[in-house]
């Protein structure tokens, strides 16, 4: 490198032939960059005016500051940093949203190559490969600051995105109207894609915008949408477009900490999902008396833990769905399973009990698993049934 070019440290500034003619050319030469962005960037074509004219500005900037930081020799780590960083001023921050990284990566190559064929033109006799050098030094400031300008943004939004979340999951679990819900998801742009489930677990800790990153890169593997939030030491993710809610949960159990997973049932649609959220949320509390229970495992599974922890709602599904169907199913199947559990799950005793066939025993258990989806045989449904027929007789009228 000759004597006259930038070099780290103590570099002189060009002289000031050089500095006058980049000045005088400033102007034609920002036109320039923007019309071969506009000749070569079928994207910046399509950009409406004002982005475009913000584009302007931004190039303008960019030769004021070139003309400035070559002024001052570049010596300075502090002021190139503060100077590539005014250039990206000059625009308000709303071109960030309307313009990719990778785009504007595109815009600053076009004007650095727009200014590299303009050396001849810009630079003093004999200073034509300094100031190459000085501008291909620049462009690289550039290049960091809009970096930069996109990291801000990007953190400023995932912190925005992270409270907007935290919103929606608490209108679902309050159970605000649908249109409050309508109206935050849209926000997030959330795809209302049925069916929709909500997860309850443990929270891992730490940075909440960390812990939510996981779970949206473990849902982008899932191609699966989701919304989550952080309460407390729970989090809570309403998941959208998972066929089988429960397989879907354990690939995201990942991003949660230790301890139970609880899955609500599916529901249509998000104005649905308050049903779902207070079902795993009254699972997460009542899995505990299920230590050996599958890791996530469905709320409807812990009906029998979910009603001795006093949820309602867990104690009207099994007056209904089990009690109440044995009971409008008829056959005998209610005295069956008196009969069946007080042996102690011998058939034989059963049908002493009851003066019928052993046979005509295993055929109502069939029966009482075919109208509840619980078997008698079975100790974890047994479980579950003897509980829906105490619970079904402390409240016969409903």
């Amino acid at each position: 490198m000759s004597e006259t070019a930038l070099p780290q440290g103590s570099a002189k500034p060009p002289p000031a032939e050089t500095l006058r003619r980049i000045e005088r050319h400033a102007g034609a030469l920002a036109t320039s960059a923007v019309a071969r962005m506009d000749e070569t960037l079928p994207w910046f074509r399509a950009l409406p005016a004002d982005q475009r004219s913000w584009v302007m500005l931004v190039a303008q900037a960019g030769v004021r500051s070139l003309v400035e930081w070559l002024r001052s020799g570049g010596a300075i780590e502090d002021s190139t940093q503060e100077i590539s960083d005014e250039v990206f001023a000059a625009a308000p921050r709303a071109l960030a949203r309307s313009i990719t990284l990778t785009q504007t990566v595109q815009l600053i190559k076009v004007t650095i190559d727009v200014a590299e064929a303009e050396v001849a033109v810009l630079a003093a006799p004999g200073e034509e490969e300094p100031l190459l050098q000085a501008i291909l030094k620049f462009s690289r400031e550039i290049a960091f600051s809009a970096a930069r300008v996109y990291a801000r943004a990007a953190e400023s939004r995932g912190a925005w995105d992270a409270r907007l979340q935290a919103l929606l999951v608490d209108a679902l679990l309050r159970g605000d109207s649908s249109d409050v819900l309508a109206s935050r998801a849209a926000a997030l742009g959330w795809a209302d894609a049925p069916p929709v489930a909500v997860v309850v677990g443990r929270s891992p800790g730490g940075d909440i915008t960390a812990v939510l990153h996981a779970v949206y890169r473990a849902a982008r593997r899932g191609r699966i949408e989701v919304i989550g939030g952080v309460h407390g030491d729970r989090l809570v993710v309403v998941m959208g477009g998972a066929a089988d809610p429960v397989a879907t949960a354990t690939s995201l159990a990942a991003s949660f900490g230790e301890g139970p997973i609880v899955v609500g049932p599916a529901v249509p649609s998000l104005d649905q999902a308050t049903e779902s959220a207070r079902a795993a949320l009254a699972g997460f509390r009542a899995a505990p008396a299920w230590p050996g229970a599958p890791n996530p495992v469905s709320a409807d599974d812990l009906l029998p833990e979910r009603t001795l922890a006093g949820d309602m709602e867990a104690r009207r599904k099994l007056r209904h769905d089990a009690y109440g169907a044995l009971s409008r199913a008829g056959g005998g199947l209610l005295d069956t399973l008196d009969a069946f559990f007080a042996a102690g799950g011998v058939l034989e005793s059963a049908a002493r009990e009851l003066f019928v066939h052993p046979n005509t025993i295993r055929y109502r258990l069939k029966r009482v698993a075919e109208v509840t989806g619980l078997s008698p045989l079975d100790g974890r449904d047994a479980f579950a049934l003897r509980l829906a027929l105490a619970v079904g007789r402390l409240d016969p009228a409903t």
